[in-house]
């Protein structure tokens, strides 16, 4: 095969070169120092709407030309109003504070990564995106380009995926690939890509974006997967899987030393601080590569911050984390329905969830007091992309109809990131059930797609069980008026999040995946379908792009590839 070497002299002298890399690659990613809890606002810097950086040919190492500019993190100054909370309080191992450490105050970097891929659900921060590079789509086709399987699992979750269940996908740095000898000889091929997959089936798959084939062994967790997996931006090898159903083993976060498949870290869902036994992890995690912190919400409806004191031994390989765990706990006036299932989003020093009961609110990271609150008033699982408008933050957010149910309205609104205020709503009918066999919630699963470039001032909302039990539908919705630019009704209803990507000419694309397992293609401007791939397998999980493929999972026991031709 080309490009391996062909004596172990030869192997062992291109190893040891690749660690002397390693040491470098992995000081410059992260050479950002924490920032200062209390420094100033910086001046107001061009906002970039890709989580990373797109390049011409997503296989091939990215040009000086391509790789982000930098510039500093953005802090918000903001007053806290009426938070609506009967208490919050933050605690650190287990003694409680009045305000946050300096050492695990957060702002995140403009930028969330430096290699090429997706590293978490909708790929950052912003929870905007999904996709890396551009797509070529000359011909407008979907092509089934593989299927891999997983185990079968056990009933009644199965094996694939389920919500949300989006996969991460990563060009690893060479001389972090030349550290993995897991992957045998493509540790040795320039370019190689890899698609990490958690499975209901309770284990993590590892495959090669180009043919589908297995790339190393699977990593088997002891519970089923139900959220996305995510994975170190910094190029560290730390993977990241949240459990969403206890069987075999305690359910909680897992994290994983890829070096090694090696457990170094466990998080356990049912916490002694938490208000709520259910200890499951749905929501992707954030990792702020300036301050080595880990963030994520859970369903025991607690707010984690994990400062992670990482030690990488870059020439002896050798990876270790020593966690101190934050805890903010809160508690809504009235009825309180915790579970945060939705994927944090964060912009500058600002993050934003919502829980079960309809309780979205603003936190700053800085000292982990909330800012703001706003009552959705219901379910809110679908997670919340920020942008900024005018250098402010603005979210995009919608609800279920689970504790109005079961006919009853989804709500789609437009709120300032500063204050909560509502911008605009819109109110679309839906059926859920009561049962029998059991109750059935509709309204909004799929995170909103905020559009960028042709479509930018587009947000593209996917409801399910809207209007009538069965259906689907998706709205394009005017950025500053919340008016309908175009809608798509679905003959079958959607959990699956509306993802794009954008061809050479900057023309946006949207995949929608339906529950009875068809992929739609869809012009971004128009709504028009281009064409459509009928899967096995129920599509409850939303996909990843990188280039010209998309891979997304089914219900069953299937992962696939799929080519935008």
């Amino acid at each position: 095969m080309a490009g391996v070497p062909g004596t172990r002299r030869e192997e062992r002298g291109q190893r040891r070169w690749a660690l002397v890399g390693l040491g470098v690659f992995l000081a410059l990613a992260c050479r950002t120092p924490p920032p200062a809890p209390d420094a100033p606002a910086p001046a107001p810097t061009p906002h970039e709407a890709e989580e990373t950086a797109p390049a011409p040919a997503p296989a091939a190492p990215r040009s000086e030309s391509t790789r982000p500019r930098k510039s500093e993190p953005r802090i918000f100054d903001v007053k806290p109003n009426d938070t609506r909370l009967a208490s919050y309080h933050v605690t650190l191992t287990g003694q409680e504070l009045e305000t946050a450490p300096s050492r695990l105050a957060q702002v995140f970097p403009e930028h969330y990564s430096e290699a090429a891929g997706v590293f978490t659900f909708r790929g950052g921060p912003s929870r905007t995106g999904g996709a890396w590079g551009t797509c070529p789509m000359r011909e407008h086709k979907l092509e089934l380009a593989w299927t891999a399987n997983t185990t079968r699992g056990r009933p009644p979750w199965f094996g694939g995926a389920g919500w949300t269940g989006e996969p991460v996908i990563i060009q690893w740095p060479d001389v972090m690939r030349h550290s993995m000898v897991r992957l045998g000889r493509r540790r040795f091929e320039k370019g190689f890509v890899e698609v990490i997959q958690g499975s209901l089936d309770g284990s993590v798959y590892f495959l090669d974006l180009k043919t589908g084939q297995p790339t190393r062994p699977p990593i088997v967790t002891g519970n089923p997967i139900k959220g996305s997996v995510s994975l170190d931006p910094r190029g560290y090898p730390l993977l990241f899987v949240g459990q969403g159903i206890p069987q075999k083993k305690p359910i909680g976060l897992h994290v994983y030393d890829l070096i090694t498949h090696q457990e170094v870290f466990f998080l356990p869902g049912r916490d002694k601080a938490s208000p709520r036994s259910w200890g499951a992890f749905d929501s992707s995690g954030l990792l702020n590569r300036a301050t080595d912190s880990y963030l994520l919400g859970g369903e025991n409806g607690l707010f984690y911050a994990l400062k992670l004191n990482t030690d990488f031994d870059s020439i002896k390989l050798k990876l270790k984390v020593r966690p101190e765990v934050l805890r903010y706990r809160y508690t809504p006036e009235g009825s309180a329905h915790y579970g945060i299932e939705n994927s944090i989003s964060v912009v500058g020093n600002l993050a934003f969830f919502a829980d079960n009961g309809g309780t979205i609110q603003a936190v700053d990271l800085r000292t982990f007091k909330p800012v703001w609150t706003f009552d959705a008033g219901d379910d809110t699982d679908a997670s919340i992309p920020v942008e900024l408008e005018n250098d402010r933050p603005v979210l995009y957010t919608g609800t279920e109809v689970d504790k109005t149910g079961p006919r009853g309205k989804a709500w789609l609104r437009k709120l300032d990131g500063l204050t909560g205020r509502v911008l605009w709503e819109r109110p679309y009918p839906c059926q859920g059930s009561l049962g029998p066999p059991k109750k059935i919630d509709a309204g909004t699963f799929a995170t909103p797609l905020v559009g960028t470039g042709d479509i930018g001032q587009q947000v593209v909302f996917t409801l399910s069980r809207c209007p009538g039990f069965e259906e689907g539908l998706m709205v394009s919705l005017d950025k500053a008026t919340g008016e309908e630019r175009w809608r798509k009704p679905l003959e079958h209803y959607a959990w699956s999040s509306p993802t794009a990507c954008k061809d050479d000419q900057g023309h946006t694309f949207i995949l929608q995946g339906d529950i009875l397992g068809t992929v739609h293609l869809l012009d971004g401007r128009t709504g028009a379908e281009l064409d459509s791939l009928k899967l096995p397998g129920l599509i409850e999980a939303s996909p990843a792009i990188f280039g010209d493929m998309a891979v997304l999972a089914t219900r069953g026991n299937w992962i696939h590839g799929l080519r935008l031709r």
